[in-house]
């Protein structure tokens, strides 16, 4: 075979390799939704019960520890 222009040396450029990975992750996405859709709603309840004792935990900025309340001059 004669590759004169060098089409067998060329790469795609980085837009359309993110441009491929976004498409099969959105065709990925889809097939999932639609053969799963009854067990990720199913789901989503318990999610959102787990949710509460997480957001507690990362997102107190751990308030209620010693030494982090401001005295006043007089203590």
């Amino acid at each position: 075979m004669n590759d004169e222009k060098g089409w067998l040396d060329r790469r795609p450029s980085k837009g359309t390799f993110w441009l491929m990975v976004a498409l099969a992750l959105a065709v990925m996405g889809f097939l999932l939704w639609e053969g799963h859709k009854v067990h990720l709603l199913g789901a989503l309840p318990w999610l959102i019960l787990l949710a509460c004792p997480l957001m507690h935990v990362f997102m107190h900025g751990g308030h209620g520890g010693q030494g982090d309340h401001k005295r006043g001059p007089d203590e």
